[in-house]
């Protein structure tokens, strides 16, 4: 490779300037011994197993780490021009980078947060708080019509397929997953050896182009998929309606990704670019899509069987629970994709434009099962920009009983936010089907990182519930959550947002619901 290339170039030039030294003149030590330093550092840096930056770019990534002392500058230059950007920002990168690596994140002099802008959102603590649960609860995923329940851990690892991260990446997220006893969704790229092998939890995810359970002509293949999910790890089944970043368009790995290893994991030729169609063959209706869920658990067996999706259209929503409520049956669990959130390409104007953000997601999806008396039977989960203990319990009190995060666990294997995704050049090899890249991820290391990130911020989870009285998340409500309306303005959730009481829609739809639930149609997707 041309990085041990360039290390043995280096040694060698080094080694002259060492026996030049010895055998004509001691001037020779001021260009011999920074070499040999450079020499060692290098070295160094392709054997260690905690940065994937400096195995991948010894010597050169040491300038990544260097620019970190520079972020306060960098933060105020930005806050000053009230510039947003698309990732992640410095403060929550911060708190996943300290928490994987199992550091302390407080820092001192307070919070850089303008507490005034209009937006902000702050949380209520309590006089009375309660002590802090010693063991983290858990949430039962399934209904009246699941055999085999799932206790799901308060945050899992959110849906990134093997295709799109690397065999290493897939790894350490498992082995987490395994080791903290929580839940990795496989995304839509199929089962692979990389999400069975290490023995973690699985939420098998089936997308539109039914990876890994399809005929060759990308139809759904029920007896493929009875086997597959047949698999002791595979405890739920996620139906993928749509991606937070990308609501109503499918996705696409580039042919340059599709190798032998993928193709035959996602039954698709090698080589060739894969699109994910923007809709399902399996249905087309929301009764449809109601039977084929119960269709889905049966083939199953009874494990917990739920849908993805961004929401959109209100009304459509209500649709399904019109046929849920026709059909007598429900998804065990729905989880909400925020409009926000999304580690997949996209196109901004989709990225920027298309879709709920995770908080109105959430409070429509919770309201429309509550308001028709099924919220009982249906679990709730949040995914999109979920990343710090504060985010989970917003998520909790906008109406989630889970949150799932993405960025942050590819943060807590090595991400650096290179967007490169979609290039397969990956800088840390997360995002890649490079091999040589990709062996930057040591699986030992970053797994363990996993878990304690994963440990970490659902312990902060709970310090900020019981700061706020709460023992856990059936004790929060809407009022504990405040949103500053404009600099002399603060409104609660509850009196910013209408909640509707169990089974209100079928008995008396208050004004603003009333609309969309009389339009809504079992038998028709609308807007």
């Amino acid at each position: 490779m041309l990085k041990i290339l360039l290390v043995v170039l280096l040694g060698a030039t080094a080694a002259i300037a060492a026996g030049a030294a010895v055998l004509s003149s001691p001037w020779w030590w001021v260009a011999a011994a920074p070499l040999l330093l450079l020499v060692a550092t290098a070295v160094h840096d392709l054997l260690q197993r905690r940065h994937s930056i400096l195995r991948n770019y010894p010597l050169l990534g040491h300038l990544r780490f260097a620019m970190e002392t520079l972020r306060p500058e960098i933060q105020q230059y930005f806050i000053e021009r009230n510039v947003e950007g698309r990732p992640f920002d410095r403060d929550t990168r911060s708190i996943v980078y300290e928490r994987a690596k199992g550091t302390d994140a407080e820092e001192p002099f307070g919070t850089e947060l303008d507490l005034y802008r209009p937006g902000s959102e702050y949380l209520t603590p309590s006089m009375a708080p309660l002590p802090v649960p010693t063991d983290p609860p858990r949430v039962r995923i399934g209904g009246p019509d699941c055999t085999q329940p799932y206790d799901m851990a308060l945050l899992n690892v959110s849906a990134m397929s093997f295709g799109s991260l690397s065999a290493n990446a897939i790894l350490a997220l498992n082995t987490g997953a395994q080791l903290g006893g929580f839940a990795h969704d496989t995304g839509e790229g199929g089962l692979s050896e990389y999400h069975l092998g290490p023995g973690g939890d699985l939420v098998w995810e089936i997308g539109t182009g039914y990876f890994g359970c399809r005929t060759a002509d990308g139809e759904f293949d029920e007896r493929e998929f009875a086997e597959k999910a047949a698999h002791p790890q595979v405890k739920c089944v996620s139906l993928k309606i749509s991606q937070g970043a990308k609501p109503g368009i499918g996705g696409v790995l580039p042919g340059a990704k599709v190798t032998a290893e993928i193709a035959k994991v996602r039954g698709v030729p090698q080589g060739e670019t894969v699109i994910s169609p923007p809709y399902h063959r399996a249905y087309s209706t929301p009764r449809e899509l109601v039977r084929f869920l119960a269709r889905m658990r049966e083939l199953a067996g009874g494990k917990p069987v739920g849908f993805k999706l961004c929401v959109g259209s209100r009304r459509e929503f209500l649709a399904v629970c019109k046929a849920m409520l026709e059909e007598g049956t429900t998804p065990d669990f729905i989880v909400v994709d925020g409009a926000e959130g999304g580690t997949g390409a996209a196109p901004l104007e989709f990225a920027d434009n298309v879709g709920q953000p995770l908080g109105e997601g959430l409070m429509t999806v919770h309201n429309a099962l509550v308001g028709a008396g099924l919220r009982d039977r249906v679990r709730i989960g949040a995914s999109g920009k979920v990343a710090t203990g504060s985010d989970l319990v917003k998520r909790l009190l906008q109406g989630a009983d889970y949150t799932n995060a993405a960025r942050a666990m590819m943060f807590a294997i090595g991400c650096i936010q290179a967007q490169r995704c979609h290039t397969n050049t990956c800088p840390v090899g997360v995002a890649t089907q490079d091999e040589r890249r990709a062996r930057a991820v040591d699986v030992g290391d970053k797994s363990q990182r996993v878990r304690r990130y994963q440990e970490a911020t659902v312990k902060s989870a709970l310090q900020i519930m019981a700061s706020m009285g709460a023992e856990d998340a059936r004790g929060l409500r809407p009022h504990m959550l405040l949103h500053r309306v404009d600099p002399h303005t603060v409104r609660s959730y509850a009196e910013l947002h209408t909640w509707l009481t169990p089974g209100q829609l079928l008995a008396s739809p208050p004004e603003a619901w009333a609309g969309d639930w009389e339009a809504a149609d079992p038998d028709r997707f609308s807007g």
